[in-house]
């Protein structure tokens, strides 16, 4: 198995996880915090949709799917590309309103499809490219797709530990 092995499988692993942290919760519960400053669910799920939408998208020099795509509008935001949730204060997060768990799933799969397809048309060599030089040091395709995981994982596990917290 080869690093871009690695990172297909990990990759893969997400949809079940954010099934599992959006299964049974309803669209007001989606958009509960757990308390006073917490994020709820639903816009972790959305957050960690869009990174991984937005810095894909990057790395292939094409256009995010929330910018082409329905899940905007159905989740009361406007299509904008540059919204993904970085920075968000308590009424930018109030703001993501998804009308249900199916939004941000269909949106999550369609991403994550599309990042694994990238994926699998990646040689090992590919991942050293350098993707940002604003770090030093500059910022390579492996290192940019781990960061990635790295975000939706914890935020995916933030969201599960949060519908525990609303569904008790």
């Amino acid at each position: 198995m080869d690093a871009t092995d690695v990172l297909t499988e990990a990759y893969g692993r997400l949809p079940d996880l954010v099934a599992g942290a959006l299964d049974g919760l309803d669209a007001a519960q989606l958009r509960r915090a757990p308390a006073d400053g917490a994020n709820p669910v639903g816009w972790l799920v959305w957050h960690l949709t869009r990174i991984q939408d937005d810095h894909v998208a990057d790395v292939m020099g094409e256009p995010q799917l929330w910018a082409t795509g329905e899940w905007a509008e159905r989740c009361g935001l406007r299509p904008d590309p540059a919204d993904t949730g970085f920075g968000h204060g308590p009424e930018q997060i109030a703001a993501v309103r998804p009308e249900d768990g199916d939004v941000l799933l269909d949106y999550h799969r369609a991403v994550v499809d599309r990042s694994l397809a990238y994926l699998r048309g990646l040689r090992p060599a590919d991942l050293d490219r350098v993707v940002d030089e604003n770090w030093d040091p500059p910022v390579t395709l492996g290192v940019r797709l781990v960061s990635v995981l790295d975000d939706d994982f914890q935020h995916v596990g933030q969201a599960a530990y949060v519908r525990g917290l609303i569904l008790r």
